[in-house]
Parts: structure tokens; C-alpha cells; sequence
């Protein structure tokens, strides 16, 4: 058994991320993380300077839902700490595998208001899957082991660790064969095989099957499994926004992405069936529509790896707990017994055929004006469906989802459950940095952006070569849709100007900066940036009042669908 040896609560933390394979750390240093940042000076582990506490942990975010792995943001205590919480609700609401650092005043001092001061574990309690205040340094490996296995176990999601300044400056034994046990924490990871034979049964039973493939898919990394069922059965397949990728989009079978913004023919199929297969999706509204009206024909079977996910916002006739890709290889196994080779749901496929060739995604191709969806299906061109897209949350985030065809998981990084405007930009630096050797483009409106735009002197600090695509209407898009929709046009503080002057934005900070205003400007533009070795803006002015369709308006139903020769 090797020698423990004694050091400093710092260099324990250092020691303890570099034997989880820490490979980065996203932050910003300040009065009380001091201690912890001067042992970073001498680690091999690379820390990129941040300029903003929420970009850090965004950062950390897109590291860990582009590699798989956890992601690490670091911070000071108080307002550093705070400017975390943004981030770490936008993890927690994705499900996303991610340890925080912040620092924090002195044992002796918690309590009394002492210089920033501020309780970052009650704050964060509600969106953190555990957190830890370590008030004795001998509690700090085991605290720090735990957290990346609760971080990165059973369903993901973030763990935030405060320490006191005094707790990093103290001293103990550093143990590095320490193991976890926790007790009461003990995820399923094997569905239960009366409850699988019983899906494979439902199944056979069925005559208008469709799978429901969430990010839950892309957590197991069960993409490979998902295919295998589909095709064994032709059974059609849609995505949610976190899903999307696990079923390539340019399959057969593949019905894109449901629910508000989805496809005329995955809202009709899902409606229109009556056998949901969901695996890996808490059934969000933006997903179900009106919950009393969701597939009021259709039998549901729910695979989740969570418990508390299954029938909490639909009803569900058959649970089955565990890891997707453990219970869909269990469920293919026992399908492959039980079938015959016949296609045994022409008739459905036929009709979901039907749908898709009546009701493609539609915008006016022959339009004099630069069309948002348009850029999106030249970012796909011009870059083979093979880029990593990366995006902010408004109506740019929609047509991107619905216009560039994923055939990867993880290939589209977004905020989901939260919506986080400001997200894309610096998840993006994450993404690149976790994945060097990819294209990544951050698809970005001109509201959002701005939330988080100072992160381009990391950008270019660090040389990480990431493409930003603003969407550039002048408007905070969405909320201007809106407004036009259904609430008479009445634009109350949507309006942003085209400011600032993007291109000239981007130079001051030693960026390229390229603007297009025509067509024919598109292709030309998107080839130079991916040419470019470095950071690159590129700012599309599209037309200000294009709307993102289909549209099922907040609590219809999904066949209650607004499409653009309708309004």
C-alpha cells in the first residue's frame, strides 16, 4: 500500500483532479480562491481564464456534453460564486456532469457577513445534484472523490464543493487508492426482465409504434442500441432538442425533432400513434403540448435511468428503471426472438410517409432577403453535416435544430430545460477545447450573444478556434415572435438596433470579423471562416420578422400547429 504522505488542502485538490483525469478548468481567481489558484501555477492541468464566473461554468458545460466527461469550473466566494448559479441551473435542468470549486471566507468567519460572504451551498441547493462545504481539511479528498462520482453517475448532473480559505491552507494525508461508498445512493442500472419482456410484448402488440429518443440517449451513449431497435421493427423515430443526434436525421425513419418547434410529422405521428417507446426524456411541455391531450390513444413505455422522471408530467402503463443502452439491448435481444421478418407496420409507415412528403419544413426559398433558415442550410452544406453545433437560445436555436441535420449524438450543444440565453458563446470554447480537432460553430442571435460576448478575448488569448454565426435580426427574436403573435404587435422592448457594429466588434478584440447582408454572400463567407485560423465572427443581417415554424402555441396541443401560410 503506497506511503500517505501529508499537503496542503490545495495541492490535495490539485492531486484529486488530476486522478479523475482532469484535463481543464474554466474559471476566474479572486481574494478567497487565491490559495487554490497559486497551486494551479505549478499543476499540469490547464486552466483557461475566463472573463466572466457564469462563461466558466458554460464552459465546463460544453466540455462535458461534447467529451462525455466531467466538466470543472473554479471561482471565488461571494459575487464570483453567485455569477455560478446561471451556469450550474443550465447543467442541473440538462443533466450535465460538472464539479464546481468555489472559494470561500474562513471557518471562523462563516456566518458574520465577512467580506464576500455568501452561502453558496443553501443557494445552490436546489439546482445541484449534491454540494459539500468542507469545514475539515481530512474531509477534502473523500469530498472531492464523491462529488465526481455522484457528478458523473447514474443520471448526471452538478456538484458544487465550497472551501474555506483556511480548509486550503491547511494540512493532511493524501490517500490515493481512496474509494467511494455511499450509502442510499445507488443507481439502477439493469432494467428489470419481467418489465422488458413485458415492453417487447407491447410492442409486438402494437400497430403504430413511435420511439421517443431524449438526451438520456446520448448520456448512456445508447445511440448504437436505439438504431438497432428502430430498424429491427422500422419503427419511426423522433427526437427532443436534448436527443437530437442520437437517431440520424437523415434516416428513413427519422421523424427530427417533436413538440413546439418540431415537425408537422413528428407532432402528427407521436399524436397520431398508439405505442410511445420513450427512452431518456422527462416529457418537458415544450415537448408534450397540452399534457391531457398527449397521445391520448397511445400506451406509453418509459425507460429512464431516474425514478422520480417516470409519470411525474405523463401518465405511463409500463416503467422500466435503468440505463438505456443495458435495457434497449436487453429489449432487442428479446425482440429478436419474438418477431418475424415480415415488416409488420407498413401501413403506419406508409401513413408517416405520407406526412412527411405533405408537410416538409417550409420557408420561402425564392426570397429577395437573407433568410435565417437559409444560412442554416449552407452552415449544413459547407460543412458536410459534420460540424459541432453549438447554439444560443432564441429563434436561431430552433432553425438550427430543425435545418441542421445531426447524424452524431452530441453534436448539438444547447441549453434546454433553462433556456439560457448567452450559453452558446462560451460552451462553444469548452466544446473546442475537449474536442480540438472538430469544427465547431456557435450559432448565435444578436441578443444572446451579448450576454456573454466579452468571452471572446479567451477566445483569441487562447487561440481556440471556434466560428460564431449571428443570426441578426435587430430583435430579441423569440419574445418578438411573440409579441407579433399574440400580443397585436406590440414590440415592447424587443427592439436592439444593430448594435454594436459586430465586424468591428470582433477587431477589437484581434478577431475576423465578416459581414453579409446578401445570398450571395453566404457561402463565400462561411468558407473563409472555416479557412481562417482562429476565432471568427461572421454576422448574417437577416430579415427582422421572419418566425420560426411550425409553431404549436403554449399549451395546444401538438396537432394544433401554426405554420407560415397560416398567419
Amino acid at each position: 500500500m503506497p506511503k500517505k504522505e501529508r499537503m496542503k488542502g490545495t495541492k490535495i485538490v490539485v492531486e484529486s483532479l488530476m486522478d479523475e483525469g482532469v484535463e481543464y478548468i474554466f474559471g476566474i481567481p479572486g481574494g478567497s480562491i487565491i490559495p487554490l489558484y497559486d497551486e494551479y501555477y505549478d499543476s499540469d492541468i490547464k486552466h483557461i481564464l475566463m472573463r466572466h464566473e457564469q462563461a466558466a461554468a458554460h464552459a465546463a458545460d460544453g466540455y462535458a456534453r461534447s467529451t462525455g466527461r466531467t466538466g470543472v469550473c473554479t471561482a471565488t466566494s461571494g459575487p464570483g460564486a453567485t455569477n455560478l448559479v446561471t451556469g450550474i441551473a443550465t447543467a442541473y435542468m440538462d443533466s450535465v456532469p460538472m464539479v464546481a470549486l468555489t472559494g470561500q471566507v474562513p471557518t471562523t468567519s462563516i456566518g458574520n457577513d465577512a467580506f464576500q460572504e455568501a452561502d453558496i451551498t443553501g443557494i445552490t441547493l436546489s439546482i445541484t445534484k449534491h454540494n459539500y462545504l468542507v469545514k475539515d481539511v481530512n474531509e477534502l479528498q473523500r469530498i472531492i472523490k464523491e462529488a465526481f462520482y455522484i457528478a458523473s453517475t447514474g443520471r448526471p448532473g452538478p456538484v458544487l464543493i465550497d472551501l474555506p480559505k483556511d480548509v486550503q491552507t491547511g494540512d493532511a494525508e493524501y490517500n490515493p487508492e481512496t474509494t467511494v461508498n455511499l450509502r442510499g445512493y445507488k443507481p439502477t442500472y439493469k432494467g428489470h426482465p419481467a418489465q422488458i419482456k413485458k415492453a417487447a410484448d407491447m410492442i409486438i402488440a402494437a400497430e403504430r409504434p413511435v420511439i421517443i429518443a431524449g438526451g438520456g440517449v446520448t448520456i448512456s451513449g445508447a445511440n448504437k442500441e436505439l438504431i438497432n431497435l428502430a430498424e429491427l421493427l422500422n419503427i419511426p423515430v423522433a427526437t427532443t432538442i436534448m436527443g437530437k443526434g442520437t437517431f440520424p436525421e437523415d434516416h428513413l425513419l427519422s421523424l427530427g425533432i417533436l413538440g413546439m418547434h418540431g415537425t408537422k410529422y413528428a407532432n402528427y405521428s407521436v399524436s397520431g400513434s398508439d405505442l410511445i417507446i420513450a427512452i431518456g426524456t422527462r416529457f418537458s411541455d415544450r415537448v408534450t403540448g397540452d399534457v391531457s391531450r398527449f397521445a391520448s390513444d397511445a400506451k406509453i413505455i418509459h425507460i429512464d435511468i431516474d425514478p422520480a422522471e417516470i409519470g411525474k408530467n405523463v401518465r405511463v402503463d409500463l416503467p422500466i428503471v435503468g440505463d438505456s443502452k443495458n435495457i434497449l439491448n436487453s429489449l432487442v435481444s428479446v425482440l429478436k426472438t419474438n418477431i418475424s421478418k415480415e415488416t409488420k407496420y407498413k401501413n403506419w409507415l406508409d401513413k408517416v410517409t405520407t406526412w412527411k412528403k405533405e408537410y416538409p419544413l417550409y420557408f420561402d426559398k425564392k426570397a429577395d432577403t437573407l433568410k435565417p433558415q437559409y444560412v442554416i442550410k449552407k452552415l449544413y452544406e459547407a460543412t458536410n453535416g459534420d460540424a459541432i453545433m453549438v447554439t444560443e437560445v432564441g429563434q436561431h436555436q430552433m432553425w438550427t435544430a430543425q435545418y441542421y441535420l445531426c447524424k452524431n449524438p452530441r453534436q448539438f450543444i444547447s441549453s434546454g430545460g433553462l433556456g439560457t440565453m448567452g450559453y452558446g458563446f462560451p460552451a462553444s470554447l469548452g466544446v473546442k477545447m475537449g474536442l480540438p480537432d472538430r469544427l465547431v460553430f456557435d450559432v448565435a442571435g444578436d441578443g444572446s450573444f451579448q450576454m456573454n460576448c466579452q468571452e471572446l478575448a479567451t477566445a483569441v488569448q487562447n487561440n481556440i478556434d471556434v466560428k460564431v454565426a449571428i443570426i441578426n435580426n435587430g430583435y430579441l427574436g423569440m419574445v418578438r415572435q411573440w409579441q407579433e403573435l399574440f400580443y397585436n404587435r406590440r414590440y415592447s422592448n424587443t427592439r436592439l438596433g444593430y448594435l454594436p457594429d459586430f465586424v468591428k466588434f470582433a477587431e477589437s478584440y484581434n478577431a475576423k470579423g465578416i459581414r453579409v447582408t446578401k445570398k450571395s454572400e453566404v457561402e463565400d463567407a462561411i468558407k473563409e471562416a472555416v479557412k481562417h485560423d482562429g476565432p471568427v465572427l461572421i454576422d448574417f443581417r437577416v430579415e427582422e420578422e421572419e418566425n420560426v415554424f411550425p409553431m404549436v402555441p403554449a399549451g395546444a396541443p401538438l396537432t394544433n400547429i401554426l405554420e407560415v401560410d397560416k398567419i
